[in-house]
């Protein structure tokens, strides 16, 4: 079996070939990660094998997927499915829970299973940065006073995404018309405050907001060789084991927001 999945974490690919040795020792499946810089490669592989008529022999068999790409494939019809009441620890996924069952607004249906517990956190440097910002509307403030000391990955990466969505959700007045399918007709209105902000802070980013680091890994470099105080990150647990494993300085934090950050499963 075919695993496609981001390898940009070692922890992760650790683990995913130590479920390659149990699957190994108890089904007698050989499991392989196909590591992608980007699941969109997964994706305009099984869109490609498709167009080429190949509909029993692709080349991908399981994909960690995220949701943009995960509605795209399913509103093709390219997912197999539904499958998730076939696996034995599915009876352990809260099915109430509307992150397991929608994803990028679309119903998951039973066509994709939740891979982890993903929350947007902010990491930071205690030995500098004494008060951190606890709202999204703190922020433009926040990196006036601290020019150059904070950033986000590029906007092609889920990470850079999932930052510019808490601050929309934040700023909208009313978040609800978040739910609805895009509109041309409201679009503009609907995300103007983003904007606005977004305008406050991107020149007092690092490298003033001309640059950002292309993934998590390394906005992590950047905070790891003291080019940055504050990144976000989409995993609360990440900058304790980089601590741990002597990638970050004791002195590194995490801390959330005081009304609740975007998660996902």
């Amino acid at each position: 079996m075919y695993f496609d999945a981001w390898a940009g974490d070692e922890r992760i690919d650790a683990y995913i070939a130590w479920v390659g040795r149990q699957v190994s020792a108890c089904c007698d499946v050989t499991l392989r990660q196909v590591p992608l810089e980007a699941t969109s490669q997964a994706v305009s592989q099984v869109i490609a094998e498709k167009a080429a008529g190949d509909n029993t022999d692709g080349t991908v068999d399981l994909i960690w997927i995220n949701g943009p790409n995960f509605a795209a494939l399913k509103r093709r019809g390219l997912l197999y499915g539904p499958f998730t009441r076939r696996l034995p620890n599915y009876a352990l996924v809260n099915t109430r829970d509307k992150s397991n069952l929608y994803d990028f607004t679309v119903p998951v249906a039973g066509y994709e299973s939740p891979w982890r517990k993903a929350q947007l956190v902010f990491v930071y440097n205690s030995a500098y940065v004494k008060h951190v910002p606890l709202s999204i509307r703190a922020f433009p403030a926040w990196v006036k006073r601290h020019p150059g000391r904070f950033t986000f990955p590029q906007v092609q990466n889920f990470l850079g995404v999932a930052f510019l969505e808490q601050a929309l959700y934040a700023l909208t007045p009313n978040p609800s018309v978040l739910l609805r399918p895009v509109r041309a007709t409201d679009f503009a209105k609907v995300t103007a405050p983003l904007w606005a902000w977004y305008d406050r802070l991107r020149p007092y980013l690092w490298r003033h907001g001309r640059e950002f680091p292309a993934s998590g890994p390394a906005e992590r470099e950047l905070l790891e060789d003291g080019e940055i105080d504050m990144m976000p990150s989409f995993n609360p647990t990440e900058a304790a084991a980089d601590v741990e494993a002597g990638l970050l300085p004791r002195t590194v934090r995490t801390v959330g927001l005081a009304h609740g950050t975007i998660g996902n499963t």
